[in-house]
């Protein structure tokens, strides 16, 4: 069997106990991505595979406890009252969870499309070394 043999089946929660809570940590969804990634934004590129966690909840802790707060399904207000090393172990599974399934299903699959539109639109991948057109598309 291959690795994609198991790909459309859904992933299986990273199950963890937060606060006294039990939580199903699974894969963002795609309604879920776009106020993500502009709650993210501010401190994704200090995320790295061994994060200081406690710089970034002191940089970007409202940012952060939102971002968590979205990944888990619950309130920001519930994150905020979390414990430090609750906290840091929801970021841990959420930040997991995601990176995961990014890397293993996402990133492949958006590869994939990008090359097949590609081959469909002309002029949509110029060859190396080559500029762009001279003329801009308008954008209203």
């Amino acid at each position: 069997m291959t690795d994609d043999t198991f790909a459309a089946l859904p992933p299986i929660p990273e199950t963890v106990t937060i606060g006294g809570e039990t939580l199903d940590i699974t894969p963002l969804k795609v309604g879920e991505l776009p106020i993500f990634a502009r709650t993210i934004r501010p401190f994704a590129g200090k995320l790295t595979a061994d994060p200081d966690w406690l710089r970034l909840l002191s940089e970007d802790g409202e940012a952060v406890i939102l971002a968590l707060a979205i990944a888990c399904r619950r309130p920001p207000e519930w994150v905020s009252s979390l414990a430090l090393d609750d906290a840091i172990r929801l970021a841990e599974a959420v930040f997991g969870a995601n990176a995961d399934f990014f890397i293993r299903r996402v990133v492949p699959e958006i590869t994939r499309v990008s090359q097949t539109l590609g081959t469909l639109i002309p002029g949509a991948t110029p060859s190396p070394g080559s500029s762009g057109p001279d003329t801009a598309i308008p954008m209203s």
